[in-house]
């Protein structure tokens, strides 16, 4: 942006209407990085929920949480 002062109103105008669009380009290119971060942020906890739910498969933790929910239920606990 210039140095020059407005001279008439229709200068300020100008001025001010280069100024908003601006701020609104920046605001949107602030708002697309946000949200293409959130984006990735998601599929990263999807994935480290899948690769968890990987290992319990692995180590047997479900198998061993179903023993638990069938004793539990049986009444022969």
């Amino acid at each position: 942006m210039s140095e020059k002062v407005p001279k008439t109103s229709q200068d300020l105008t100008v001025v001010v209407q280069t100024l908003l669009q601006q701020m609104q380009d920046k605001f949107q290119t602030m708002s697309d990085q946000i949200i293409g971060r959130i984006d990735e942020m998601s599929m990263r906890i999807d994935d480290l929920e899948k690769n968890i739910s990987d290992l319990m498969t692995q180590a047997g933790v479900e198998e061993l949480e179903e023993d638990i929910k069938f004793t539990e239920t049986s009444g022969t606990a």
